[in-house]
């Protein structure tokens, strides 16, 4: 696209990604980047599911089988709070009691919780205290070394993460644009012409115009 156009942008939504980091900072140095919200949360489940996964072998000796604690736990840790029931809730509890005896999954769990109430803040330059503490916080010695990582990676994105409070944008209309195109490509194999998969795309899609059918379809 032309330099016009793209100076017109102002922000690049973008996940935690250096190449892309990099790639937005040639292409587009006037727009403020945006670290996308459900990257980040999903980035802290799986710091998350690393310290589970960690602590399981050094307390049994092996991965995750059905009657551990912990790995029956997997699903609920990574479960929003909010989306916990008393019961849940209470059988989670009992799980990290039973599983994980020196608490860290525990911590962990908390900071992913803390993580995700980053986007409960309205106030932009409270946000930026916020992530920026939060940062420093994870990666205090008394926290497990997956949330170190976690605390050193929200402090390199900070600005980004933060940027989100002003700009409230997200990619993830791109990614669901994106994801429909693959679910076409998969039920379009054995299509020959490609009238025929703009077709189906335009089926898959739902309400097309069907007064242009007769436009795309070979004579």
């Amino acid at each position: 696209m032309p330099e016009q156009w793209r100076d017109a942008i102002a922000w690049a939504v973008l996940d935690l990604s250096g190449p892309w980091r990099l790639a937005f900072k040639t292409m587009l140095p006037h727009a403020t980047q945006v670290a996308d919200p459900f990257h980040l949360g999903q980035l802290a489940n799986q710091r998350l599911d690393e310290v589970r996964r960690r602590v399981q072998q050094e307390t049994t000796g092996h991965r995750g089988r059905k009657h551990d604690p912990l790995y029956r736990s997997r699903r609920l840790l990574t479960r929003a709070d909010e989306r916990l029931d008393d019961k849940g809730r209470e059988k989670l509890l009992g799980l990290l009691a039973a599983g994980d005896p020196r608490g860290e999954v525990r911590m962990a769990w908390h900071a992913k919780e803390t993580v995700r109430s980053i986007y409960d803040i309205d106030a932009p330059a409270l946000a930026e205290v916020f992530v920026e503490r939060l940062g420093h916080d994870l990666q205090d010695e008394s926290c497990p070394p997956e949330m170190r990582q976690l605390g050193r990676t929200i402090t390199k994105w900070r600005h980004q993460i933060a940027a989100w409070h002003r700009s409230r944008v997200s990619n993830g209309p791109t990614e669901a644009i994106n994801n429909l195109i693959k679910r076409v490509k998969r039920v379009a194999f054995g299509f020959r012409r490609f009238a025929h998969y703009r077709i189906r795309a335009l089926l898959y899609a739902g309400k097309p115009n069907w007064h242009l059918l007769a436009t795309i379809t070979p004579r």
